[in-house]
């Protein structure tokens, strides 16, 4: 589809990898702008700028790790990202810091916070099978950060879930 789009404006010198693609020729304001008009048609975006291109690698490999791998990285998240990037860590840190206004660390937080959240509704695991499964080193330090985050305790969460889940049945 994509390759479609660039044959009709008549881009043809690229390079397609997965989920990228270098136009190794100059094309017009006029031409980048159909481009991308076409491409958000079917949902894609175009990122001409290789800061962005780098937060969103970032930003999918941070998701990517905590909400689809069945396993955390034996090393560090640091580690991790930087190795899966190829880039410096410290260089990330900052950039994704300028850009986004928060750091790596944080967003990790977040996001390992959405995912206790979905595993205490699925009800599947209890708070030390979770505590684990995210790598935290204590189900207290969970705990700790799960208020931290969202100013109540894992416990409180879970019953609020049971309770809207059952005010669904009832309807």
């Amino acid at each position: 589809m994509v390759k479609r789009e660039l044959q009709k404006l008549g881009i043809q010198d690229v390079s397609i990898g997965l989920g990228t693609i270098e136009i190794k020729e100059n094309i017009s304001h006029k031409k980048k702008a159909q481009l991308k008009q076409n491409l958000a048609l079917s949902g894609l975006e175009l990122m001409d700028n290789k800061k962005s291109i780098l937060i969103d690698k970032i930003k999918s490999t941070i998701i990517e790790m905590i909400h689809y791998s069945e396993e955390a990285p034996k090393v560090n998240y640091s580690n991790f990202i930087s190795q899966k990037l190829g880039y410096d860590y410290t260089y990330l840190s900052n950039l994704f810091s300028e850009v986004k206004g928060i750091t790596i660390q944080h967003f990790i937080i977040k996001h390992k916070i959405e995912r206790v959240k979905e595993l205490i509704l699925y009800n599947e695991l209890n708070l030390t099978e979770i505590s684990y499964k995210l790598h935290y080193s204590s189900v207290a330090h969970l705990s700790n950060q799960f208020k931290k985050v969202t100013g109540h305790s894992p416990s409180y969460y879970k019953k609020l879930g049971k309770i809207r889940k059952s005010n669904l049945e009832n309807l």
